[in-house]
């Protein structure tokens, strides 16, 4: 299958991370952290953490620490259909392709729920027809974006569409939670909001530069699932982050990258491009080390968590967007995601 447009969206309030400490300090949750949570929010919020902005679904940030059942459904539920819909609109301006053209669109989210699920929001408001093939898929977390594509490979493959429009959109603002847990902090203190869209299909655009998704392999390990992973408590998502992540997500992005290179064959040297979640600067810095990688090579990825956080699926979009933009030299390019758990995914893309 092939790339033929690609687009994202996040909200029009952009906050830095010294604005967000600031708020935090006069937040009502702050006086019921013991010392040692409060600084560690001062010291991750106000540091070199490897993120400047992040642009949540909230006015201003005193609605940002409104951590109500009600409150986190409402703010998902009004901003997520909505930010998915303009992703999906770039995406399709993107392909030069019209909305009744879309024959299946697949939305993947873990941030919220409804029901029926937001593919039947997000098309309403984008007119595709009513017969398109509308799948919901929830549940895996940061690495979604992969499972998602390779979906929309599958009714490639059997010939059940001609264009898939694929969308990830997290309005993490909308599962945040404080409590002492570092885990639960330093989540709170990364993830930004953002939805990212793509349009496959069968066969490549002739306005478009030709990404072919080649090969793609993912690796699930349920016995590392409580090293990440949401849980329900008081009615809200609190997000479980073990310290382990960093050293789990590079371990298994390395192994996977081994053996789908193995597989094609091709060498290590011969990928041009890597296109990389960064579900923080440690996680960064680590993938970094063990894929033996230089600094120009994660610079796309380090400048979207500089300048958006965390944003969870839709995080590749944002990469591979400005990868294209910036005309990045073709050849194979890697791309990996994981998240939730604990789940690892990769792809080979054949860039001209």
């Amino acid at each position: 299958m092939y790339l033929t447009g690609i687009g994202t969206a996040v909200p029009q309030r952009r906050f830095t991370q010294l604005e967000c400490w600031a708020a935090l300090e006069c937040a009502p949750q702050f006086p019921q952290l013991n010392k040692r949570s409060r600084e560690l929010l001062r010291k991750v919020l106000s540091g070199e953490n490897g993120i400047a902005t992040r642009h949540l679904a909230v006015a201003n940030l005193e609605e940002a620490f409104v951590l109500t059942p009600d409150a986190l459904h409402d703010r998902f539920a009004r901003h997520a259909p909505a930010l998915a819909a303009q992703a999906a609109e770039r995406a399709l301006a993107a392909a030069q392709l019209t909305c009744t053209q879309v024959d299946a669109i697949i939305i993947s989210t873990c941030t919220g729920y409804l029901c029926p699920g937001l593919t039947s929001y997000v098309s309403q408001r984008l007119g595709l027809r009513s017969d398109v093939i509308a799948l919901d898929l929830v549940g895996q977390g940061c690495g979604a974006a992969l499972p998602n594509w390779r979906t929309a490979e599958a009714l490639l493959a059997a010939d059940r569409a001609q264009h898939v429009l694929s969308v990830c959109v997290e309005i993490c603002s909308a599962a945040f939670y404080l409590d002492n847990d570092p885990g639960v902090l330093i989540s709170a203190c990364l993830f930004g909001d953002g939805a990212g869209a793509a349009v496959w299909s069968a066969h490549p655009a002739a306005h478009a530069r030709r990404v072919e998704w080649k090969a793609t392999r993912s690796f699930l390990s349920p016995a590392e699932r409580d090293s990440l992973r949401f849980e329900q408590r008081d009615g809200m998502l609190r997000n479980i982050l073990n310290l382990r992540v960093p050293a789990l997500a590079a371990k298994h992005v390395e192994n996977l990258l081994s053996e789908m290179l193995h597989r094609y064959p091709l060498k290590r040297s011969d990928v041009t491009g890597w296109i990389l979640h960064a579900g923080g600067r440690e996680v960064l810095d680590t993938l970094q080390k063990r894929l033996g990688l230089q600094e120009a090579d994660v610079r796309l990825s380090a400048g979207v968590l500089h300048d958006f956080g965390n944003l969870s699926s839709p995080f590749v979009f944002f990469v591979l967007e400005g990868a294209l933009a910036q005309n990045a030299p073709g050849g194979w390019w890697w791309m990996s995601s994981f998240g939730a758990g604990f789940s690892c995914h990769g792809a080979l893309l054949k860039v001209d």
